[in-house]
């Protein structure tokens, strides 16, 4: 445990910035190449759904519900890949739209068609004028991309310890040019965070200006649990209906970190009124979607419980991973005040704190020893955090022994980060 480098005198942080950087010379000539970036899966975790690719191999084993899944039709996905979902997301199979592999692809499909169509009977948002969307930070560099791309105002939310800041988001939705905001409630990209009771029952009884705005609740990490007592997300679509909000939530998720990321199955669940209208907007954008792997998902997990165990197997693969990086911290940097992470009991991420104002500069000197981060400021819209503080982890790629040797590295670039500025004061 580092002493806080605060009560240093000039000359203790001195040697202690020769000390540190002796470590990071020693990593810089060990030529490493890892990769904390993203959260990807490992290929241990890809093995455990390979057994999918053997569940259809008769011509009869492709039928299902009546229908040849390997012709056209069911533009809005198979009633059994509909049920599946339905029960692991606690709504009717009838609100349940099955896509492709990709939930990120379907959320920018909602964005589009509320774009160029409009949605809730009211004018496309392109003939509506400056848009604006609520970001929950740190939050979804991918969420914040699409808005930027449709040139919508991002608005920042702060994320506190039980989920965003409800008060600002009461009053931001008093704004009728105020659209939507993206939401990652459970196991929260980057902090882990799930939203509490009382902010989900906030969210849900919410009355925008705008007849049109949505709650994306982009629910990625459902069922992502490392641990048996993990956390546990109150149902918004119960909640949103008892507040006479029945078409306020579309949430999305998808088998990407649960089978395939390349060859998953996504799907939303909303409101009645909105599931019909987008189910005509689909009638004319598809005959039909990837069946086949629908229907081997089905029959591989069966039903919500068979998809709990796969996680199950999950968690075994990179639990030893999350807690090799929490451990690392709590080794190297937990005396250190301006320092803090977070402790997730699922999902994919951690969430790391360094001394203000080095965020970047620590970034810079992990990728020069080898270690590669997400890019620093990622976690906030524009990818421009005004602290320059944040920086998201991503432990599950790489093997134990290299997310200790990744961590270890990370934490010696944020030390000498922090002496290069103290010792610039």
């Amino acid at each position: 445990m580092e002493e806080s480098y605060e009560l240093m005198s000039r000359e203790r942080l001195a040697a202690e910035y020769s000390l540190q950087k002796k470590r990071y010379e020693d990593f810089k000539g060990l030529g490493l190449k890892l990769n904390i970036s993203r959260g990807v899966p490992a290929k241990e975790q890809l093995e455990l759904s390979q057994g999918m690719f053997d569940v259809l191999s008769a011509s009869e084993d492709y039928v299902d519900c009546g229908t040849d899944t390997r012709s056209y039709g069911l533009a809005d996905g198979l009633p059994s890949a509909k049920a599946l979902f339905a029960e692991v997301l606690g709504v009717s199979p009838k609100n349940v739209i099955i896509g492709g592999n990709s939930s990120l692809n379907m959320m920018y499909d909602m964005i589009i068609r509320s774009m160029c169509f409009g949605i809730g009977g009211c004018a496309p948002w392109s003939a509506q004028g400056k848009i604006k969307w609520l970001c929950v930070v740190p939050g979804y560099d991918r969420h914040f991309a699409i808005c930027e791309q449709m040139g919508m105002e991002t608005v920042a939310v702060p994320m506190l310890s039980g989920g965003p800041d409800m008060d600002l988001v009461e009053e931001l939705v008093k704004d009728p040019s105020v659209k939507g905001i993206w939401c990652v409630p459970k196991y929260s990209n980057p902090d882990g965070t799930t939203y509490s009771e009382e902010t989900v029952r906030r969210f849900a009884a919410l009355k925008p200006a705008a007849a049109d705005f949505r709650i994306y609740w982009d629910n990625a990490y459902c069922i992502h649990d490392l641990y048996e007592d993990g956390d546990v997300l109150a149902n918004i679509h119960e909640l949103a209906e008892k507040q006479g909000n029945p078409n306020l939530v579309i949430e999305f998720m998808s088998t990407s970190k649960i089978s395939f990321p390349g060859a998953g199955v996504a799907c939303m669940a909303m409101g009645d009124e909105d599931a019909a209208y987008i189910k005509k907007l689909l009638a004319v954008q598809t005959i039909g979607p990837d069946k086949i792997n629908q229907l081997r998902h089905v029959r591989f997990f069966k039903n919500g419980d068979g998809l709990k165990a796969q996680m199950r197997k999950h968690a075994e693969i990179i639990r030893p991973k999350f807690e090799a990086v929490l451990s690392a911290f709590d080794k190297e940097v937990s005396g250190l005040s301006f320092v803090k992470w977070t402790r997730p009991k699922g999902g994919y991420f951690i969430s790391l704190w360094v001394m203000p104002g080095t965020a970047k500069r620590t970034v810079q000197l992990a990728d020069e020893a080898g270690l590669k981060l997400t890019p620093a400021g990622s976690t906030w819209p524009g990818k421009n955090e005004p602290a320059d503080s944040n920086i998201r982890i991503a432990p599950t790629n790489p093997c134990v022994e290299d997310i200790s040797r990744a961590a270890e590295l990370l934490c010696i670039s944020m030390k000498l980060a922090a002496l290069e500025k103290l010792l610039e004061m």
